[in-house]
């Protein structure tokens, strides 16, 4: 009997461990990873146009269509400088759920707002040395401007994705460190829209495929031509000097 027991353990002993190395050996590894590259361009077909441009201040993002195996990084504090009347960046791009400030370093009022669908927000007259933030909780393109002074403007475009990059004046793109799958292709520019009508599309990504080619865009207006004051109104002071 206590040898038929110490059997039926060293069966049990050996059954463990067997499964203990095949979990081993079969563990997953880290997502391996690679940098994809694009170039946006404007094709010269017209006759006002008729030469290749490149793109710059064009957004290209990869949306996951997997479950990461990684968290997103922490980013840095967010920033849209209003200061000679004018914000500074231009383009800001942020993850979603970031807080963005407004800090006034002009020596005179800001009314800094949005009506677009990005976000919608108005934080009215504040002074010199003053700062205000909007919490930017949803995926979208925002256009911000100031009440005061029809010439300011700026986008912060929203994002739900890391992987996302701002092509150079050379229209090139680099996205870093994205691990192989599959994702979702979007493009966006604040002057240009992409021609295609597959765009967004599906993507893989792998060694193999880094590079997605030359994505072609046409020209448009920018929202920024001509728009009108948080009352939807034209400025009663197109040439504010204060």
């Amino acid at each position: 009997m206590i040898i038929h027991i110490l059997q039926m353990l060293r069966r049990i002993v050996l059954i463990v461990v067997c499964y203990g190395f095949a979990a081993m050996n079969n563990q997953p590894v880290s997502a391996q990873t690679v940098d994809v590259s694009a170039k946006i361009v404007i094709r010269g077909r017209s006759r006002t146009l008729k030469k290749t441009l490149a793109v710059p201040d064009a957004v290209v993002w990869l949306s996951p269509l997997q479950p990461l195996k990684s968290k997103p990084r922490p980013h840095a504090p967010f920033r849209l400088v209003q200061k000679n009347k004018q914000f500074t960046p231009h383009l800001l791009v942020v993850p979603a759920g970031s807080s963005v400030e407004f800090p006034n370093e002009d020596p005179f009022f800001h009314n800094v707002f949005s009506l677009f669908n990005g976000k919608r927000f108005d934080l009215g007259l504040y002074e010199s040395g003053a700062s205000r933030s909007v919490k930017f909780d949803q995926e979208g393109v925002s256009y911000i401007f100031c009440n005061i002074h029809p010439g300011m403007g700026a986008v912060v475009l929203v994002l739900n994705t890391p992987f996302y990059t701002v092509s150079g004046s050379n229209g090139e793109v680099v996205i870093h460190d994205v691990p192989q799958g599959v994702y979702r292709l979007h493009v966006w520019s604040e002057r240009a829209r992409v021609k295609s009508m597959n765009i967004p599309r599906e993507v893989q990504i792998s060694a193999s495929t880094a590079s997605l080619g030359e994505i072609d865009m046409e020209l448009t207006a920018s929202p920024e031509a001509d728009h009108k004051n948080k009352f939807g109104e034209d400025y009663k002071n197109s040439q504010a000097t204060y």
